[in-house]
């Protein structure tokens, strides 16, 4: 396999069959509050867990990484979207077209992208945002390529309001992205930065209150292999007993039964015990669909 990056024209040539290839822009959320050398480490675990998702769904991508960005190259653009929704660290992330930094590139790119996507008679709007040093700045190209679109598609007009669709284009030092949406992701912390736990995830609060403290970096070791927790963790370990390293003990009780929990040994969580019935059975059911 041969990657041809060249700016724009993005290909790759496989066994004589040329494919295009798109650029997934993912965003983490929590890291970016950390000191250097703790953001460093914990964008290391973030690329391997993302490495080690991509690999249990089976999608091939090659993963780079820019200030506080990673980014995605695949010829399985969805696959990488439907993996990265199920890695904890990830605020959101976006179907991008890439481009350079070069505002007549970016105008272009951002007018041909729009084709098809501002239905007749919509309002549109263009936000622009950017990190490095242009000689110009986000308004200029929020403007600049504004008129483009609006050049490209004569029988829609700008709302800068409220508009029906909006382009956004985020310049990142030598290059753009230009794209049309966020998909929302678990965001928390990469799992693994926050130890070992160990979880009776017995029961949909039993497996929600492991996830949620998976969320919060912490690897489980469950005493069932659940389905949701083994949906974000493909590596989940189980054990009928609890590991010598655990940071402590998660139970899925709800406050009127605390009275059923083990205080007496090592420390216990309870994510979901002010939590009712309704709002965990709501919380469990968008955990599945992957949906945030």
């Amino acid at each position: 396999m041969l990657l041809i990056d060249n700016g724009a024209d993005r290909v790759i040539r496989q066994a004589g069959v040329t494919v295009s290839v798109n650029t997934v822009l993912v965003r983490y959320c929590e890291i970016g509050l950390k000191s250097t050398p703790v953001r460093r480490r914990f964008e290391s675990q973030l690329k391997d867990n993302m490495l080690s998702m991509l690999a249990a769904d089976g999608v091939e991508a090659l993963i780079s990484q820019g200030e506080a960005r990673f980014y995605l190259e695949s010829d399985d653009p969805q696959g990488c979207i439907a993996s990265m929704r199920k890695v904890f660290g990830i605020a959101s992330v976006s179907l991008a077209e890439r481009c350079t930094s070069d505002l007549d590139d970016i105008c272009a790119t951002a007018a041909e992208f729009s084709r098809g996507r501002i239905p007749e008679g919509a309002g549109f709007a263009v936000r622009a945002r950017r990190e490095g040093t242009h000689p110009y700045t986000s308004m200029e190209v929020g403007k600049i390529a504004g008129s483009a679109v609006s050049d490209a598609n004569p029988l829609a007009h700008v709302d800068l309001t409220s508009p029906d669709v909006t382009i956004y284009v985020e310049v990142r030092n030598n290059r753009a992205y230009i794209f049309d949406s966020y998909v929302n992701c678990p965001g928390g912390l990469p799992l693994g930065t926050q130890g070992k736990v160990y979880a009776c995830a017995e029961g949909m609060r039993g497996e929600l209150s492991a996830w949620m403290m998976m969320k919060r970096g912490c690897r489980v070791v469950a005493d069932t292999d659940a389905t949701l927790l083994r949906m974000y963790d493909p590596s989940l370990k189980t054990s009928d007993r609890q590991p010598s390293d655990s940071l402590g003990i998660v139970y899925g009780n709800h406050v009127s039964d605390v009275s059923g929990v083990d205080w007496s040994g090592a420390p216990v969580y309870l994510p979901t015990v002010a939590m009712s019935d309704d709002a965990v059975e709501e919380m469990y059911a968008r955990a599945m669909r992957a949906e945030f």
